[in-house]
């Protein structure tokens, strides 16, 4: 049996895994390689880093840090979480089963491209999702923003900052943004475009055009979008954990959710989804589930401690110990 076992290998799995293995707790890294950090080509708002780094980067950078504090790294699917009493929970992967008293879910979410011809080429090269992440990247540039709620407003709205060109295009749809939105963009004279996109032109993923039905175009270097996320929440369903309407995962200052023993942090709760944030939570449930294996011990009399050229011991009975 595991002390702990995180499910996911993105920034709040990697920094919970650092804390855990740091605690010198038996700690489990369970990952299957999909983290969207894997998108984003030129990071430049990781803290450390002034010159910008891939994601990519930053997640090896992330796996050696684990791997130097002895954090056990598995490559595995997990579809199935038990909780099975008070001290155990099962989880089932591809095939192997797996036991632990604590567990983290940093499962994450992914973003949603529109289903639009040529632009998922453009990920991560100038198709973005993050307003806070990206706008930075391409201040000056004719911007388009894909959407028809109030969020798409916003980020057009927000976008003003950057670019003085910016368009919203709803991609044939009606607008559902409400009255107030309606009157910024106009306020703000940011052109709305309700014709459908046929298809996006671009150089190696560089966008340069979106190209209307009809025959028309409009010329765009960059393109976000807030179509929709997709939270990877199966498994704390699973095991019964509160979820939020939007589908994110409920849980409180210290990561716990509704499930006592149950942790989940990062894109999958209700955080901004920034990769400094995730890894600043997956700190926090790091910390917090060492304290509560901690407190646990001292309740059960088992507290762990070292002896001299010798690893954690944990004596069943204090009468046991020797001093």
């Amino acid at each position: 049996m595991y002390d702990a076992v995180i499910v996911g290998g993105g920034f709040a799995g990697l920094s919970a895994a650092v804390y855990l293995g740091r605690s010198r707790r038996d700690a489990l890294l369970i990952h299957s390689g999909h983290s969207m950090a894997k998108w984003e080509k030129d990071v430049q708002n990781y803290l450390g880093f002034p010159e910008g780094i891939s994601g990519n980067d930053l997640l090896t950078r992330g796996f050696a840090q684990v791997r130097r504090f002895k954090v056990e790294i598995k490559d595995d699917a997990i579809h199935a979480l038990k909780r099975h009493d008070q001290d155990m929970f099962e989880l089932t992967g591809a095939a192997t089963r797996y036991v632990a008293r604590r567990v983290l879910l940093s499962t994450g979410l992914t973003h949603v491209p529109p289903d639009i011809p040529g632009l998922r080429e453009c990920l991560g090269e100038s198709l973005f999702f993050c307003k806070d992440c990206d706008a930075y990247r391409v201040q000056g540039r004719s911007i388009a923003v894909i959407g028809r709620n109030n969020e798409a407003a916003e980020y057009a709205l927000g976008m003003l900052a950057f670019s003085s060109k910016v368009s919203i295009c709803t991609d044939g749809r009606t607008p559902l943004w409400d009255p107030a939105h309606s009157g910024w963009l106009a306020e703000y004279s940011v052109p709305v475009m309700q014709r459908s996109v046929r298809s996006v032109s671009h150089d190696a993923g560089r966008v340069y055009a979106l190209n209307f039905d009809g025959g028309e175009s409009l010329a765009t270097q960059a393109v976000f979008t807030t179509r929709g996320d997709v939270f990877h929440h199966d498994l704390a369903e699973q095991a019964g954990a509160q979820l939020d309407e939007e589908g994110q995962v409920v849980v409180d200052n210290r990561m716990r959710t509704s499930v006592p023993g149950l942790y989940a942090a990062g894109c999958v709760t209700s955080a901004n989804c920034q990769m400094i944030i995730a890894a600043g939570q997956g700190a926090i449930a790091g910390q917090a589930i060492n304290r509560d294996l901690f407190d646990e011990s001292l309740r059960r009399h088992v507290l762990p401690y070292h002896r001299q050229a010798g690893p954690v011991q944990r004596p069943t009975r204090p009468e046991q110990r020797v001093l």
